[in-house]
């Protein structure tokens, strides 16, 4: 047969259809490969609870429900988060005169060591703006090049396009220049919250001196203005320690987003075409926006659920990843929190047919389960199990979402 094809998956003859999902319902997709070339002219999900045979259950109700402010952007991602920015600059140590007490003695002692406290939180922020400066750097190199990977993706290339790989590996170096900045910032942080410490056993120090006889009224003057600059001090390294834990709990978070996301646009490389952010950071976008979409019920196959995806591996290499993505992707739109199980479902035969298919499906539910783990979706939130259904004729993999 010869149709005319307008994208890789009419290309590779799938035929996709999708159910409701809900509190009682899921998104079906079905994926019904064959060697005819014939194409559907829409893959978009339907949300009237067709049952993928033709016939309807008398329970089945249709209703038709618009997408949820999640759903409607295509491409959630989180932003890059922004960094602290002030610059912190001490108050410095006002010079005093000796008075030859033994309380003005020790007045100079502490206000050497003050000194000698202010000199180094120049040096932390010295080396926190500097960090700031090549974290900026890196992030916009790494996002250069992600948008680049991106955008050639979406435009459709060549499966496993070495341009693509090569800037892929670069923006791998870049996300882990960024991971060793943060590593960076929590050393300085480390390092500030030990003169967090001397700063506050120094101040502690100066105010018992208070109490020390032998002292003049000069004394307690320049003991006062001691006090009051080393109270500023300690003011300023803890709103540095603050601005460092909040920048590195940030960071961190991001990169660890940033590597599954770039784990996904691996997948997206190697099939030549855009899957979309890895599924882990979609959950985290839908998690804060609360109006999903609920489905009405649909048919329901014999074990009481609706498969989200049904896999039909009729052949070697069945392209299933980009439909795979979009169902889970909708999934969670509607349910930020859902788990999924991944089921192999053997089909009938001989007892010899039937264990070699055993085997083999099997096999295709661990394929799904890696297909899964690049896009994103944690391991801890997928099922593996097995089963058989003697009046398949080809193996198939179900995916159910609870």
């Amino acid at each position: 047969m010869a149709h005319p094809v307008r994208n890789p998956a009419q290309r590779r003859g799938a035929l996709f259809s999708t159910r409701a999902l809900g509190s009682a319902g899921a998104v079906s997709l079905i994926l019904l490969l064959s060697g005819c070339s014939y194409v559907s002219d829409e893959l978009w999900p339907s949300l009237a609870g067709e049952d993928p045979s033709g016939t309807n259950s008398p329970a089945t109700v249709r209703q038709q429900i618009p997408p949820s402010q999640a759903e409607a952007n295509p491409q959630p991602t989180l932003s890059p988060p922004t960094m602290g920015t002030t610059n912190f600059v001490v108050p410095g140590v006002t010079p005093g005169q000796p008075t030859g007490t033994y309380v003005g003695q020790k007045i100079q002692q502490m206000r050497g060591e003050l000194s000698q406290l202010q000199s180094a939180i120049t040096q932390r922020n010295q080396q926190l703006q500097s960090i700031r400066a090549n974290a900026t750097k890196n992030s916009q190199d790494y996002h250069g090049l992600v948008a680049a990977v991106s955008t050639r993706l979406q435009m459709g290339t060549t499966p496993g396009n070495p341009i693509l790989v090569s800037q892929w590996n670069s923006a791998q170096v870049d996300l882990d220049k960024m991971s060793a900045d943060v590593a960076q910032l929590s050393g300085l942080g480390n390092q500030v919250a030990s003169d967090s410490a001397m700063s506050t056993y120094l101040l502690q120090t100066i105010k018992s001196t208070y109490g020390l006889s032998g002292a003049i009224d000069e004394d307690h003057r320049q003991l006062a203005v001691l006090e009051d600059e080393t109270s500023k001090t300690v003011v300023l390294i803890d709103r540095l320690l603050g601005e460092l834990s909040q920048d590195v709990a940030r960071q961190s978070n991001y990169i660890g987003s940033e590597r599954a996301n770039l784990t996904a646009l691996a997948t997206g490389v190697k099939q030549g075409e855009m899957l979309g952010p890895a599924l882990g950071t979609r959950a985290n976008y839908y998690a804060g926006n609360q109006q999903y979409a609920a489905a009405a019920a649909g048919p329901t196959a014999t074990d009481g659920r609706t498969p989200l995806v049904v896999i039909r591996f009729d052949r070697a290499d069945v392209p299933y990843q980009q439909a795979l993505y979009n169902a889970v992707s909708q999934a969670l739109a509607r349910k930020p929190n859902a788990m999924f199980d991944v089921v192999a479902v053997a089909a009938g035969g001989s007892q010899a047919q039937t264990a070699s298919n055993q085997n083999q499906a099997r096999r295709n539910a661990d394929r799904v389960l890696r297909s899964l783990a690049d896009m994103g979706l944690p391991a801890s939130r997928v099922n593996v199990t097995a089963g058989s259904n003697a009046q398949l004729a080809t193996n198939e993999v179900h995916v159910f979402v609870r």
